[in-house]
């Protein structure tokens, strides 16, 4: 059996974005609160070609705390024209956090529902 055609189906990233929105019950319900997984998601959807070789420049980093982390994330998907919304712009924010910046967290989201 040759699974190849269903491994480029899944690559689809609006595939994608519905199987997980039929996983994750915060996604069913349209609010993403506090999910480091859509976080990734994004990330890996939107950003990853860019942040490849050398995801995050720590040396020369433009994130010294959360606020301006969020604001890094708010300015390139921006750039980028990915027109996401607070909820997506914090979720991946703290994915980055998690994996590189580890700065204390206000919990935001939480707070703007």
């Amino acid at each position: 059996m040759n699974l190849h055609p269903v491994k480029s189906v899944i690559r689809s990233p609006a595939l994608a974005l519905f199987l997980l929105s039929l996983t994750s019950p915060a996604l069913a319900d349209g609010s993403a609160g506090n999910d480091i997984s859509r976080g990734k998601l994004l990330y890996s959807l939107h950003c990853i070609s860019c942040h490849n070789e050398q995801p995050h420049w720590l040396a020369n980093k433009k994130a010294a705390d959360w606020p301006s982390l969020v604001a890094q994330v708010n300015l390139w998907q921006n750039i980028a024209n990915l027109k996401w919304d607070h909820n997506d712009i914090e979720n991946v924010a703290r994915h980055l956090n998690t994996l590189y910046y580890h700065y204390p967290v206000a919990d935001t989201v939480a707070r703007k529902k």
